[in-house]
C-alpha cells in the first residue's frame, strides 16, 4: 500500500512472442479462485465467540500495508470481547520505513476495518493503545448492528496502481471524502488544482529519483514483488505485477527484466501520467509525529480510501515525498504545514478495477 511501486513494462510488453508464450501461467485460475476467496464478502449471521473474532479478523486482513506486506498480528481474547492488534516485527521494510511510520499506519487501516466490522456484526470496538508493549486493543461491546456503507466496501476496495480518467468530482463527492479522511487528530488536505497537483508531482519526482538511487531500497522493493501468479498465491503477500497492470512472467525472467525496466525516467514518466490523470491528490497530516497518531493517520485514511470505494473512485499512494527523510521537511514547507509532518500522500480519480492482491489465511496472522 504504503509504497506504491510497481515496475514499468513498456519494453517488456512490446518483446517476443516468445518471451509472452512464456508468460502464461499454467493454472491461471488458481490465482482467481484465491483472489476470490480472500475478498469475498462475509455473512452477518452464523459467527459467535472465538468464530467471530475469526470473521472480524479475516476482515481487519483486507486493509492495505505497506508492499503488501501484511505487517500485523491479532489475538483473541478467550472471552470473545476483546482482540488485540500488534506489528509484526518479523515482516518490516528497514529500507523505506526505518521509523516504522508505514508499520504503524498499516495497523490503523487494519484497525479501522476491523471495527467497521465488528459494527455490522452488533458490536462496538473500543480502542485503547499501549505505547509500551505497542500493542492495540479493541474492547467490544453489544450495540444495534449497523452494516455501513464503508463496511460494505471493505471486500470492494483497493489501492489501483493505473492510470484514471482525469475527470473532476463534483463537489458532493469532494466532501464525503473530506468528512471521511479527517479526524480531531488528523488533517485532510485535498489538492484539486493542477498548479498544486504539479507542485506535489515535482516532489514525487525528486523523491522516486532519491530512492532508485539507493540499492538497499531497491533490493527491498524487489524481494516484495511477486512475478506470477502462482508465486503471490505462495506466498499470499508483496506485490503481485498484475495488480499494477504488468504480465505475468516466470520469476527468474522478472528477476533480470527487473532491472532494466525500472529505470528512473520510467517510473518518473510514469507517475507524471498517472498524476495528471488523477481528479486529486489527499495529503493526510497527523498532528503529532507518533506512533498512536500514525494509527489514527491509518484510521483516517481506511475510511477515505473506503468512502472512495462506496463512490466508485480509486486511489493509489504517492509516499515518495515522505519516505525520504531529506525531502519531508521541503514537501512540507511547501504545502504550507509548518514544522508538522505530512504522513500520506494519495492520487485519486476514477479508473479501472485490477487484479487484486492476497492476503495470508487468518490462521497465519493469530497468536
Amino acid at each position: 500500500m504504503f509504497t506504491r511501486r510497481h515496475f514499468t513494462t513498456s519494453a517488456l510488453l512490446s518483446s517476443s512472442l516468445t518471451l509472452a508464450a512464456c508468460s502464461q501461467e499454467p493454472d491461471n485460475n488458481s490465482y482467481e479462485a484465491v483472489a476470490d476467496q480472500t475478498w469475498q464478502p462475509g455473512a452477518l449471521t452464523g459467527f459467535q465467540g472465538a468464530t467471530l473474532g475469526r470473521e472480524l479478523v479475516r476482515y481487519a486482513t483486507l486493509a492495505p500495508s505497506s508492499h503488501n506486506t501484511q505487517c500485523w498480528k491479532f489475538s483473541l481474547d478467550g472471552t470473545g470481547q476483546a482482540i488485540t492488534l500488534r506489528p509484526d516485527l518479523a515482516r518490516l521494510c528497514p529500507a523505506v520505513d526505518p521509523d516504522l511510520h508505514h508499520v504503524f499506519v498499516s495497523l490503523g487501516c487494519a484497525l479501522e476495518n476491523l471495527t467497521q466490522a465488528a459494527l455490522a456484526h452488533g458490536l462496538k470496538g473500543d480502542v485503547a493503545f499501549d505505547p509500551a508493549t505497542d500493542a492495540l486493543r479493541v474492547s467490544l461491546s453489544p450495540t444495534a448492528a449497523q452494516s455501513t456503507d464503508l463496511f460494505k466496501a471493505i471486500p470492494q476496495r483497493q489501492c489501483t496502481r493505473g492510470d484514471y480518467d482525469a475527470k473532476p468530482l463534483t463537489t458532493t463527492e469532494l466532501a464525503l471524502l473530506q468528512r471521511a479522511g479527517s479526524s480531531e487528530r488528523v488533517r485532510l488536505l485535498l489538492l484539486t488544482e493542477q498548479t498544486a497537483m504539479a507542485q506535489v508531482l515535482d516532489y514525487v519526482v525528486q523523491g522516486n529519483t532519491a530512492q532508485m538511487a539507493d540499492p538497499a531500497f531497491v533490493k527491498e522493493l524487489k524481494t516484495w514483488i511477486r512475478f506470477n501468479g502462482p508465486d503471490a498465491v505462495r506466498t499470499r503477500d508483496g506485490l503481485y505485477s498484475a495488480a499494477s497492470g504488468n504480465p505475468n512472467v516466470p520469476t527468474w525472467i522478472g528477476e533480470r527484466l527487473f532491472g532494466w525496466v525500472f529505470t528512473p525516467k520510467s517510473e518518473n514518466d510514469k507517475y507524471a501520467r498517472q498524476v495528471r490523470s488523477s481528479a486529486g491528490i489527499a495529503v493526510f497530516v497527523g498532528q503529532a509525529a507518533d506512533k498512536a497518531y500514525w494509527v489514527e493517520v491509518g484510521r483516517c485514511y481506511e475510511r477515505f480510501a473506503l468512502q472512495a470505494t462506496a463512490l466508485g473512485i480509486r486511489n493509489a499512494m504517492l509516499n515518495q515525498p515522505v519516505e525520504v527523510s531529506a525531502l519531508r521537511p521541503q514537501f512540507a514547507a511547501a504545502l504550507g504545514l509548518g514544522d508538522q509532518r505530512p504522513d500520506l500522500v494519495v492520487r485519486f480519480g476514477r479508473g479501472p478495477t485490477l487484479p487484486r492482491s492476497l492476503r495470508r489465511p487468518v490462521a497465519a496472522v493469530l497468536v
